[in-house]
């Protein structure tokens, strides 16, 4: 059935129902890339909260770093804010589970933003930090960098990147499903409690892709090294999201 409010065709897909209450924040995210690594489980596991479950495909975790574009970023029944509603993000992430619900968890997203920055921390809990970000889009390609102000270390990524192939959609089981097909996210506050906040979106329209990074340093911070192998790549070029006010889990 569709979503109410939104352009939204169906919620069939997902994995449980969406809130019966008003989404809480309307998105749209462009040019987006997937970069995903398999890594050691215990490297990740303990940086998350007591509560959150690393989740892992075939005995590996997973860490992400996605690349993409915000725009038309607006509060329910509220415009999007000239200045302020487009700007580019980048994150790093793997995924857990509570509660028998598969979810992202966030290490850092930056963004160039400072409003977001406080918005983001204040209301989601979430790890932003500010950059300085520059993303040009070619015929073929996409340009991206980023580098985090104020940190102590280079915390910065510097590639270029474009899609190959058909747009497809994953089938479930299979990896490209697990890394996308995710319909919440996990965060938590200062006194430690986890909080999970439900998205909406339809099913990720992927393409395989390539990637050429001259720099990528976000999982320093972790003091994790990646992989030299090549990573997963898949680009998205556009996807509609809603997501939900956060709620306590137990």
């Amino acid at each position: 059935m569709p979503l109410p409010g939104t352009r939204f065709d169906s919620t069939e897909h997902r994995p449980w129902p969406v809130p019966r209450r008003p989404w809480a924040l309307h998105m749209c995210w462009h040019d987006l890339l997937f970069l995903h690594w398999p890594v050691h489980a215990d490297l990740l596991r303990m940086h998350l909260p007591p509560g959150l479950e690393l989740d892992t495909f075939d005995g590996s975790a997973w860490l992400g770093v996605v690349p993409f574009v915000m725009s038309g970023v607006r509060p329910h029944c509220v415009p999007p804010l000239p200045g302020i509603s487009s700007f580019p993000e980048i994150n790093l992430r793997t995924y857990v589970t509570a509660g028998g619900k598969a979810g992202v968890w966030f290490f850092s997203l930056d963004v160039t933003n400072r409003l977001a920055v406080f918005l983001a921390r204040r209301a989601f809990h979430l790890p932003y930090y500010r950059a300085r970000m520059r993303v040009e889009r070619g015929r073929d390609e996409v340009q991206y960098s980023s580098s985090r102000v104020d940190s102590p270390a280079t915390i910065e990524f510097r590639g270029r990147y474009w899609p190959r192939g058909k747009v497809f959609r994953s089938h479930p089981g299979s990896i490209e499903a697990w890394l996308t097909e995710r319909y919440c996210l996990y965060s938590v506050d200062p006194r430690g409690s986890v909080f999970r906040g439900d998205i909406h979106h339809e099913p990720w329209p992927l393409q395989q892709a390539d990637c050429e990074c001259a720099q990528n340093t976000l999982a320093d911070a972790l003091g994790v090294r990646l992989p030299a192998t090549r990573p997963l790549v898949h680009f998205s070029a556009k996807l509609d999201v809603v997501a939900w006010s956060l709620r306590q889990i137990d």
